[in-house]
């Protein structure tokens, strides 16, 4: 799919040439930073954007294709919306909002009251279907859009980026009421939303956008585990890079040696690398192990001195340096680190990375 905006003295490819396919009850997310083309390709899919070529499909039948000049207009498309702002009518009650999708497909109205209290019922609005949306919190309101996007029994379901207006606890809460409902009611899904934790928490897939194009698409585990490429390893999830130079890569574990600024890592390797190849070293802050004492191993063990120790709760986020490079670690908060202690890094070859970094 392209689509393409075009103003004075310029012409954006805000989607270029991207292509995917959701199995039926699966969760996709589109995921990237601001300006990456996901809501782009969201609202192309709602029909409230008309791409420049390609097609769009849902359920096996043709909503959009720009080669046959097919474009169903958005309300014929069976779709249901979650929309950032909620869209919410302030001037009417919870049961007028979600019934209102209903009343303008004519749905009689012996139907439309079962089929709201029902979608309610499934958001856990029950007994609240007379109260105004005004004196709605911010996730009983999201809560409302949740219902009066499934109450019309969707083939598809949008959101965009649906809770980037919650407060962070709100915000973990509702997407696992998300997924739950998405779980249950078994409705294909595209979401879309620049938070990687969200991102991971919710999806079946995902598939990482930058400048309108796909870069990595996987589970969660494959994209975190596997990004493929620097860009995805830095924009998900915290990850300290390495530059160095591939000096094997056909040890008998699948692993290889790289030269980096303070000696050599032992990891495995992701493409096509070979001896001499400049290489991206990649290693989750959670994957570098701290003792006090030189552990047993000869292998990716380094000295380090830690540099900084912020308190998060649940975990210890530090900078340690090694020689001239600094690495960024999580540790549990019962091991004490302070500010120019000596400390011993240890990580796993098969908890680490190379990417060739052209």
């Amino acid at each position: 799919m392209i689509k393409r905006f075009s103003g004075e003295g310029h012409d954006l490819a805000a989607v270029n040439g991207i292509s995917f396919a959701v199995p039926k009850g699966r969760l996709f997310t589109l995921l990237g930073p601001s300006g990456c083309g996901k809501s782009t390709t969201l609202r192309c899919i709602a029909g409230l954007e008309k791409p420049e070529g390609g097609f769009i499909a849902v359920s096996g039948q043709m909503q959009v294709n720009t080669a046959e000049k097919v474009f169903v207009p958005p309300h014929k498309r069976g779709i249901g919306m979650v929309f950032q702002s909620y869209a919410i009518w302030p001037h009417m009650t919870v049961y007028e909002n979600v019934a209102y999708a209903l009343e303008v497909k004519r749905v009689p109205r012996g139907q439309v009251r079962e089929r709201v209290m029902e979608a309610l019922d499934l958001v856990g609005l029950g007994g609240l279907e007379d109260r105004p949306a005004p004196k709605l919190s911010g996730g009983q309101q999201q809560r409302v859009a949740l219902a009066r996007a499934i109450v019309g029994r969707p083939n598809l379901l949008l959101f965009d980026e649906p809770l980037s207006n919650l407060d962070a606890k709100l915000r973990e809460r509702m997407r696992h009421e998300i997924r739950e409902l998405q779980q249950r009611l078994e409705i294909t899904t595209v979401y879309v939303t620049h938070d990687q934790t969200e991102a991971l928490a919710i999806s079946d897939t995902i598939a990482v956008m930058e400048g309108g194009t796909i870069l990595s698409m996987g589970s969660p585990r494959e994209i975190y585990g596997e990004p493929g490429n620097r860009f995805v390893a830095d924009f998900v999830g915290l990850t300290n890079i390495l530059r160095g130079q591939a000096v094997s890569n056909s040890l008998p574990d699948g692993t290889g040696r790289v030269d980096v600024s303070f000696g050599k890592v032992r990891c495995r390797f992701f493409g096509e690398i070979w001896e001499g190849d400049e290489v991206d070293v990649l290693i989750r802050p959670e994957n570098i192990s701290v003792s006090h004492s030189a552990p047993d191993v000869v292998e990716n063990v380094w000295q380090a001195t830690v540099d900084q120790v912020t308190f998060l709760g649940e975990c210890q986020d530090c900078n340690v340096k090694v020689q001239d490079q600094i690495l960024r670690i999580r540790v549990n908060p019962a091991l004490e680190l302070r500010v120019g202690q000596k400390v011993y890094l240890e990580t796993n070859p098969h908890r680490c990375s190379s990417i060739r970094t052209h």
